[in-house]
C-alpha cells in the first residue's frame, strides 16, 4: 500500500500500481460513518506545513556512502537553485474504454526459489552482473563553444525547445488513458482441489468490557534507519531489486527470527516520487534476526525467485478493475505454520485515501514463508464495497485469533471478530463483536470498537504492560497514533500521537515490531514521497496498571 498525501493515503501513479485507496459506504449501519467521512473529507488533504520546519540537512548516507531519503520535513537547501514555479511538463490524460479479456481461473502461480548468500563486505554487491553500484560519470573535457555572434547559436527561437528566462512554459502532453473493462473468458488452469471446512457455528456469548487505561504518553520519537531502497542500511535495491516499496509488516516466525512483508515493490528503473515502474511485484518478504533494534531493522535475506531478486509471494492478476494487486495486511504464526491476511484490490481511486477491494482473505505457508497458498474459503467478499473486514490485522492471544478490520480505504470504522485458533481457516467459526456480544453472524453489523476512522491497523498484546496496543494512521488527527486497552473489544483509550504528519508529511503505516519491550516501541513507517520504509523508535512513559 502507499500514500500520496500526508494523511490521504496510498496514492499511486504510474504503470504498475496506480492507486490512492478507497472506502465505499452504503448500508444504514454505516450511515453515521458516512456523515463523519463527509465531514472529515477535508482532513484527507495534506496537513499544512508547520512554521518551524527542521533545519536543512544534506540527505543521509549509508555505510557504503550511498545517498538515502530523509522523510522529515525540512527547510530547502539554501544553496540549491530556486525551483521554477511551473512544472516542466503537464500531462493531460484522456480516458477511453478498453475491452480486456481476462482468462478465468487464470494461471497457477510459479514458485521457483533460490538463495543468494550475501558477501562478507556489506558494500560489495552479491550479483554485480545483475546490478552494481553506478560508477561516477567522468567530468566532460573543457571544449568552449565559439563566440555567439548572433545572440542565438541555433536560431531556434521558433523551434521546439522551451523558452529561456522567467517565461519558461511547460510542455503540454495529451495522451490516452485506457480504462480497462475486464471481460472474463474461459482459460487458465483450474485450481487444485480443496475441501471446504465443515460448518462450525459457535453460539453467541457475552464479553467483558474494561475501563480504558490511561493513555501512554510518547516522550520522543526518532528515526532509527531507512530499511529499504537506495541508500538504505540493507541496500535492498542492489541485493534484491527492491528500489521502492512500503508497509513493512513484522511478525515472529520462530524464536529469534521475524518476517518483514512489504507491499507493491518496484525494481531497477523505479523513479523517486511514488509508485509505478518496472519489475512490479505485489508483495515481497524479508527476514531479520537482529535483536538489538537500536541498530535498526536489519534484513538478512529475502525470499528470492532468481539470483538477487525478491519473489512475489501472493500472485495477483495486475488487471485494473479486475484485480490490480494483492496487498498483505498482517501476518502471524501458529506452531510451524505461517498465516498472512491480505486484500485483493480491484482498483485504486484518484481520491486520496480511497480504494475498492474484491475481498479480504487468508493465505498460509508451511515452509517458513518461502511459498504461500491462498485459502479458497477463508475470504470476506466485498459485496457493494461495504464489508467491514477488508483491511484486517489478526492477532493470536490465548485460545483465539482476534481479527480487527476496516472497510476498503482509510476512512472506515474498526470492527472486531474472533475465532478459535484451530479453526482460523473456517469462516463459519468466526464470531463478531456486536453490541457487547460475540455473535456468529452479521460481520457488517460489527460494533465499532472506537470512534473515528482509521487506516491500516497494527495490533498486538504487550506482555510487559499487560495491555493491547493499536497503532494506525488517523486521518482526522493527521498522525500515526497509539491506543491501548485491557481487552481487544475495549474500552480503548483516546490514544496519543507517535508521528505527526506535519513533521513527516507523507507518513503512513505504523506497524509495531513484536520485539518492542517496556517503554521502547519500535514500528515501521512508510513515506509516500520516497516510497520506502523506515524503522521508528517511540519512547513511552510507564503505564498506569492498576488491577488486572
Amino acid at each position: 500500500m502507499s500514500g500520496k498525501y500526508a494523511v490521504g493515503g496510498r496514492g499511486r501513479a504510474g504503470s504498475g500500481a496506480d492507486r490512492t485507496g478507497a472506502e465505499k459506504y452504503g448500508t444504514p449501519v454505516l450511515l453515521g460513518s458516512v456523515l463523519t467521512g463527509l465531514l472529515l473529507i477535508g482532513t484527507l488533504l495534506p496537513a499544512p506545513a508547520r512554521a518551524d520546519l527542521a533545519p536543512w540537512a544534506p540527505p543521509p548516507k549509508n555505510a557504503c556512502g550511498e545517498t538515502g531519503f530523509d522523510p522529515l520535513a525540512r527547510k530547502p537547501d539554501p544553496n540549491a537553485p530556486r525551483p521554477s514555479p511551473l512544472p516542466p511538463n503537464i500531462d493531460v490524460p484522456i480516458p477511453w474504454p478498453e475491452i480486456t479479456p481476462v482468462p478465468v481461473p487464470g494461471p497457477r502461480p510459479n514458485n521457483p526459489r533460490v538463495s543468494t548468500p550475501l558477501p562478507a563486505d556489506p558494500c560489495r554487491n552479491p550479483c554485480p552482473d545483475i546490478r552494481d553500484t553506478p560508477k561516477p560519470t567522468p567530468a566532460p573535457k573543457e571544449n568552449p563553444a565559439p563566440p555567439n555572434q548572433s545572440g542565438s547559436s541555433s536560431g531556434s527561437g521558433t523551434g521546439s525547445g522551451s523558452l529561456s528566462g522567467p517565461l519558461n512554459l511547460p510542455s503540454v502532453n495529451i495522451h490516452p488513458d485506457p480504462e480497462p473493462i475486464p471481460i472474463p473468458v474461459p482459460g487458465g488452469q483450474p485450481p487444485a482441489p480443496e475441501k471446504p471446512p465443515p460448518p462450525a457455528v459457535h453460539p453467541a456469548a457475552p464479553g467483558p468490557v474494561a475501563p480504558p487505561p490511561a493513555p501512554r504518553q510518547v516522550r520522543s520519537t526518532r528515526l532509527v534507519n531507512q530499511i529499504t531502497g537506495h541508500g538504505s542500511t540493507n541496500r535492498t535495491d542492489m541485493r534484491w531489486q527492491v528500489d521502492g516499496t512500503d508497509l513493512g509488516i513484522i511478525w515472529q516466525i520462530e524464536p529469534g527470527k521475524v518476517g518483514v512483508v512489504f507491499g507493491d515493490s518496484f525494481g531497477k528503473g523505479w523513479k523517486y516520487g511514488g509508485t509505478g515502474g518496472p519489475d512490479w511485484r505485489s508483495n515481497v518478504l524479508g527476514f531479520s534476526t537482529e535483536r538489538d533494534l537500536s541498530k535498526g531493522l536489519i534484513i538478512n535475506d529475502m525470499v528470492q525467485d532468481s539470483r538477487c531478486h525478491a519473489a512475489e509471494l501472493l500472485n495477483s492478476r495486475k488487471i485494473k478493475n479486475f484485480e490490480t494487486t494483492v496487498i498483505p495486511t498482517s501476518a502471524f504464526a501458529l506452531g510451524k505454520r505461517q498465516y498472512m491476511s491480505y486484500m485483493s484490490v480491484n482498483h485504486w481511486s484518484k481520491v486520496p485515501g480511497m480504494w475498492w477491494t474484491n475481498n479480504g482473505g487468508l493465505a498460509y505457508s508451511d515452509d517458513g514463508g518461502s511459498t504461500w497458498t491462498k485459502d479458497r474459503y477463508a475470504k470476506w467478499d466485498n459485496m457493494f464495497g461495504v464489508d467491514r473486514f477488508q483491511v484486517t490485522t489478526m492477532v493470536p492471544h490465548g485460545d483465539y485469533i482476534y481479527m480487527f478490520g476496516t472497510p476498503n480505504g482509510r476512512v472506515g470504522v474498526i470492527g472486531l471478530a474472533r475465532v478459535p485458533a484451530h479453526q482460523v481457516l473456517n469462516k463459519s467459526a468466526y464470531q463478531y463483536w456486536v453490541n457487547g456480544n460475540w455473535v456468529p453472524s452479521g460481520e457488517n453489523q460489527a460494533t465499532p470498537i472506537l470512534p473515528g476512522i482509521a487506516g491500516e491497523l497494527s495490533v498486538r498484546y504487550d506482555d510487559s504492560s499487560r495491555q493491547w496496543q493499536m497503532s494506525y494512521l488517523d486521518p482526522a488527527r493527521h498522525a500515526i497514533v497509539l491506543r491501548t486497552a485491557e481487552q481487544p473489544q475495549g474500552t480503548w483509550n483516546a490514544g496519543t500521537v507517535m508521528v505527526d504528519t506535519n513533521d513527516y508529511p507523507s507518513a503512513y503505516g505504523g506497524f509495531i515490531h513484536p520485539w518492542s519491550t517496556g517503554n521502547d516501541l519500535y514500528f515501521t513507517m512508510s513515506a509516500w514521497n520516497s516510497y520506502n520504509v523506515y524503522l521508528m523508535h517511540a519512547v513511552l512513559d510507564d503505564p498506569t496498571r492498576g488491577d488486572h
